[in-house]
């Protein structure tokens, strides 16, 4: 089989990046993300080198990218910047979205000089191959040339993963003299039934499957309960006077919420719900809305009964963007000051910086306000402090500020973009042939070992083989 190093998201969440060894003279390289939360350095000097691309490139035929949240793209300028010149493929709704998430990922960690940003962006241009989902396409097809160089055919599709537009997960159809095998690369899959995405479909095979297991040890409420929970946070909040401070990654979670919030003001009868703010306070997050505007033809069946009945799910009266920096500070400052009912969807998703920092400044400590969490919070970020001590009567430090959690605080786990225990086993299970040998990534430990007690049992139950791999579990092949 062929080998498979981790350069990150193998003992965390975040930092995703998979070299796909095929032999002494070819690999693929698999997303190439930031590390963020517990899983990157403290110390400066450390955390730079963590950013540096320091794995040979030499044998790199291509980069493969299944969706473009920066944990998956974040270190892209590093590898360019390593001398890296070959295609980086991605599908087509990923090729429109990914240069706002690299210029995203290039002022957050990189530079924020406009020249050197542009130059980046046109070597970006010049490499991405977009692919239509579905259709194969060959990264190496080289013969025989001398006895110790074998023929090889490599060929990559990519299929629906669900997590966000444009998301894949990857099939690899590999052949040499000595093996033909089919490795899956799962990236971040999608939870049935969520807004605006068609659910994934698994693959008919695969030899090797790697698996996100993010939430391998959950279960996902349905979708009516998620979106029933979701109204009655911001039904509390509109009857303490207060905001709803919604914390949010500016592509995907932000337009999902922007769904979901338009069908519930649809069917609310008059009320304050008629009236009431959705503000989107993100001049990123407004931009990747704009584009997934544009995308509609990617949209699922449910969003596009509604665009032929004339609704707007991205575009409704109700929804508000803030752009310039003094805008952001005096609607901070006006919601704090009087109460407003509002909802306020904000970046971080973890708030680990961006807009949504001023908000919990502001508001935290006082009793009027929701905080809202709608998808995971990595350990080492604020974001977990609040959702784990809030409840509590705690407090988180901020910017070296101890603010007091008064502010009533909510988690919604149902809109995660991950799926959930039950559709990490059903994405294997509904394969015609079920791999032999699957690598659990991109999840905390005790997530990776419920999925795998339930995987083995699975397989056991079946009666079938199987090899769990995880850093934590065995040594990854590093001799290439």
């Amino acid at each position: 089989m062929a080998d498979i190093i981790h350069h990150g998201g193998a003992q965390g969440v975040t930092g995703s990046c998979h070299q796909l060894v095929l032999n002494h003279h070819h690999s693929l390289l698999i997303d190439c993300g930031l590390f963020q939360g517990e899983d990157a350095e403290q110390d400066e000097s450390a955390q730079f080198e963590q950013l540096k691309v320091s794995f040979d490139i030499s044998t790199l035929k291509a980069l493969i990218i299944t969706h473009v949240h920066i944990d998956h793209v974040g270190r892209l300028p590093y590898l360019l910047a390593a001398g890296f010149k070959g295609p980086i493929i991605c599908s087509i709704p990923s090729a429109k979205l990914l240069p706002l998430a690299i210029e995203d990922a290039l002022k957050i960690g990189f530079t924020r000089n406009t020249h050197l940003i542009q130059r980046f962006q046109a070597q970006l241009q010049s490499q991405v191959v977009s692919l239509p989902y579905g259709q194969w396409h060959t990264v190496i097809n080289e013969k025989a040339q001398a006895p110790d160089v074998k023929g090889i055919t490599t060929r990559i599709k990519l299929k629906r993963a669900g997590h966000i537009l444009g998301s894949s997960y990857v099939e690899i159809a590999h052949q040499d003299a000595d093996k033909k095998e089919r490795i899956v690369f799962s990236g971040d899959l999608g939870a049935p039934y969520a807004p605006l995405l068609p659910a994934p479909r698994s693959p008919y095979s695969c030899d090797q499957l790697v698996l996100e297991s993010t939430y391998g040890n959950k279960r996902h409420p349905d979708r009516r309960q998620r979106r029933a929970s979701l109204k009655q946070a911001v039904e509390q909040a509109l009857h303490n006077g207060g905001t709803v401070m919604i914390p949010a990654f500016s592509i995907g979670r932000t337009q999902e919420l922007l769904y979901e919030l338009e069908g519930i003001i649809h069917a609310a009868k008059p009320s304050q719900w008629q009236s009431l703010e959705i503000i989107v306070d993100s001049p990123l997050a407004a931009r990747f809305t704009q584009v997934y505007r544009e995308l509609k033809p990617y949209w699922d069946a449910e969003a596009q009964r509604h665009l032929r009945r004339g609704r707007h799910p991205l575009s409704f009266e109700n929804l508000y963007t803030v752009d310039s920096h003094e805008e952001h500070l005096q609607t901070v400052n006006y919601l704090a000051r009087t109460g407003r009912p509002a909802v306020v969807i904000a970046a971080s998703g973890m708030c680990a910086g961006g807009r949504i920092m001023n908000y919990l400044k502001a508001m935290l400590s006082d009793a009027r306000h929701q905080v809202v969490f709608v998808g995971y919070q990595g350990a080492g970020t604020p974001g977990r402090d609040i959702q784990q001590y809030g409840p509590q009567g705690g407090w988180v430090e901020i910017d070296g500020q101890r603010i007091d959690i008064k502010a009533g605080i909510t988690t919604l786990s149902g809109y995660s973009a991950h799926a959930d225990q039950k559709d990490l086993l059903n994405f294997v299970k509904r394969m015609r042939r079920w791999p032999s040998k699957i690598h659990l990534v991109h999840g905390e430990t005790h997530a990776r070992q419920a999925l795998k007690e339930k995987l083995d049992a699975m397989y056991a139950w079946k009666g079938r083989d199987l090899r769990v791999v995880s850093s934590e579990w065995c040594v990854v092949s590093s001799e290439w």
